[in-house]
């Protein structure tokens, strides 16, 4: 084939290579293209179902054009529509509603519509929509749980929940279990988004989550879902912080950064005679018989200078928290503190 492409070239003629389904092509048989695309011998149109990104490799990638060629949208399909009535030299057997049933089950797919249209053209009129779902079957939402609407998706359904909108994290739920999504990957996923995104604004977030994953575990589908569901509308709808991940982002960080620093030997416990003579626990404080409850100890090793790596917001359950760290950290400074509800 290449070496036809060579002859052509060499007498002023081009050759454009058309491959569908390029994502089959594995590693070695896309790099095979690159010297004749490199020298202009073919011109290689590629076409794909999946994201170029991940099923191209990055040196052909970089060598290409990529055009994204979207779903159709109503207007589009309803030209298919009048097309095809044309082509046939009459209208569908359809009442409009039913019309705008055959455009929403086709799902954006001129050719599952084309499909459909030889079935309809047959059946007697005028045909409705509950006729219409009882002649075609529906197509299956587009939805690859191994590939980009798999990841899309789940996004989609995150983001959701951290915008706070209830209705629009259902919609994205009801779209993943509708393509056939594993509902365990999902109560996997918003338990994260449980510890990551609500944290300590609201520490039940998380048992919820837990919980819908439990009781789907127990009851399976489709009553289990309903779990899933309550827990997606509980996140949403709870108050959201981030102070948990960024301040554990934080100390790894400052850990890695310090190595092997010992703790205080304050806070060592000193089971044997040897460790107490080296100052193992001397001079500890335990924090509950103090007079106020906090002693005010340093409990960072040795040398390291106090860092502060848990904000907590002023929403919800941080709010008392927030609280409750400016009165400890007037104690440790020896302030005076104000009285507030969170002492």
């Amino acid at each position: 084939m290449f070496q036809a492409a060579q002859r052509r070239r060499e007498l002023g003629q081009g050759t454009l290579l058309f491959v569908d389904e390029i994502h089959r092509f594995n590693r070695a048989q896309q790099d095979s293209f690159l010297p004749f695309v490199e020298d202009g011998t073919v011109v290689l149109v590629g076409a794909t179902t999946e994201n170029p990104s991940f099923e191209l490799n990055g040196a052909l990638l970089s060598r290409t054009q990529v055009f994204v060629l979207k779903r159709l949208d109503d207007v589009a399909l309803r030209t298919l529509i009048t097309r095809a009535e044309a082509l046939i030299g009459e209208l569908l057997p359809l009442t409009e509603e039913a019309r705008q049933a055959l455009i929403a089950m086709a799902d954006g797919d001129g050719r599952y519509l084309l499909n459909m249209i030889e079935q309809v053209h047959a059946l007697p009129a005028p045909v409705d929509p509950a006729a219409l779902a009882a002649a075609v079957q529906k197509r299956a939402p587009l939805y690859d749980k191994a590939q980009e609407g798999h990841y899309n998706l789940i996004s989609a359904l995150h983001k959701s929940m951290r915008g706070s909108d209830p209705d629009a994290a259902l919609y994205w739920l009801a779209r993943m279990l509708e393509g056939g999504e594993d509902p365990l990957f999902i109560a996997r996923r918003i338990t994260r988004f449980a510890t990551e995104d609500i944290g300590m604004a609201d520490p039940n977030a998380v048992q919820q989550a837990l919980a819908a994953w439990d009781v789907y575990d127990r009851l399976g589908s489709p009553e289990g879902e309903l779990a899933i569901a309550q827990a997606v509308i509980y996140l949403a709808t709870a108050p959201k912080s981030i102070g948990v991940y960024r301040g554990f982002t934080k100390a790894r960080a400052a850990a890695k950064r310090t190595g092997s620093l010992m703790p205080p030997a304050h806070i060592l416990n000193a089971p044997t005679r040897l460790m107490k003579d080296l100052g193992y626990g001397d001079g500890y404080q335990y924090d509950p018989d103090t007079e106020t409850g906090f002693s005010g100890a340093n409990y960072f090793p040795d040398g390291m200078p106090r860092q502060t790596f848990y904000e907590p917001t002023t929403g919800g359950y941080e709010r008392a928290i927030t609280e409750r760290l400016r009165h400890w950290a007037q104690l440790r400074h020896g302030d005076t503190p104000l009285q507030s509800d969170a002492d």
